[in-house]
């Protein structure tokens, strides 16, 4: 009976089920295939919730940014402003403060990378649809909870340094006012490595989301280990952009914006190529004016 049924598979099912890893080249060339086992209402279903979530964690993520407007900055040296979400209020303590920061920083990464990963998550659902497993929508909550698990440990490990930068910064002068140039250099670094074959690589992967053939077999474990690798690899595709918006301001919507933008169309558009490189200029002029304007403030 088995057999009989893998002489009906058609001989894009055959492969994925044979080739160790689906590429997204492979994925192409089987997608009609795989599209009935995945019905439109389901279809439907994946998408509303992923726009739904989209939309209540942008609108926290909006509230809280404008929260911390409404307090303002603090001057340093240098004539730059310290967002106040570096800072711990006198009421809080730092166990409040790290839960928050760091509850607030995934709310953050769910706006943010909800975008880039709905594509990789659509390549997962019709391939595991196709093995004709019933629990797709528990598998599917499992990869994207393995994703988001890996941007909750970075801000983990990201947070608490950029709390001990700013009050070093308070206490040492000479370094906030260094702080402008050495935006404008990181601005400028993280421009000249779009074009490098680190981030080619990683971007490929996250546009590929390549799937291991034991996942297409395999159980919830599985799914959650395929969420964490996408997440690695995302994580390390858009490191240098991410940097931009933790040294401009973690809270400024704008800069959020450009940076969910970009990376949301490195992963998307038709040509990464050429998307990648753009990005990259206009990412260097823009560390360029930052150099130039710290240099004639200081």
């Amino acid at each position: 009976m088995t057999q009989v049924l893998e002489n009906d598979r058609k001989p894009e099912q055959r492969a994925m089920h044979t080739s160790p890893v689906v590429s997204a080249e492979a994925w192409t060339a089987a997608h009609r295939s795989l599209e009935p086992f995945v019905s439109r209402r389901d279809h439907r279903a994946f998408l509303g919730v992923s726009a739904l979530l989209f939309l209540i964690s942008s609108a926290v993520t909006i509230a809280w940014c404008g929260s911390m407007s409404a307090m303002g900055e603090m001057p340093m040296p240098g004539r730059w402003g310290m967002s106040m979400a570096w800072m711990r209020m006198p009421e809080q303590t730092w166990v409040g403060v790290a839960v928050s920061s760091v509850g607030m920083w995934l709310v953050m990464m769910v706006a943010m990378m909800l975008p880039c990963l709905v594509p990789m998550l659509l390549h997962f659902r019709r391939t595991v649809a196709g093995t004709g497993k019933a629990d797709l929508g528990s598998l599917t909550a499992l990869a994207g909870a393995g994703y988001f698990f890996v941007w909750a440990v970075l801000g983990m490990a990201v947070l608490p340094l950029g709390f001990g930068l700013a009050a070093i910064e308070m206490q040492q002068p000479a370094l906030a006012r260094a702080v402008p140039i050495t935006t404008g250099i990181v601005v400028l670094i993280a421009g000249a490595l779009q074009f490098s074959a680190w981030k080619a690589h990683h971007l490929a992967c996250c546009r590929q989301a390549p799937i291991s053939h034991r996942l297409l077999l395999a159980d919830s474990g599985a799914a959650w280990r395929h969420g964490v690798r996408l997440a690695l690899h995302c994580s390390r595709c858009c490191a240098n952009l991410m940097a931009i918006l933790l040294v401009t301001g973690i809270m400024d919507l704008r800069a959020m914006a450009l940076v969910t933008g970009a990376l949301t169309l490195e992963r998307v558009a038709p040509s990464a190529d050429r998307v990648t490189r753009v990005i990259g200029i206009t990412v260097i002029g823009i560390g360029l004016l930052l150099i130039a304007r710290a240099t004639r403030v200081g």
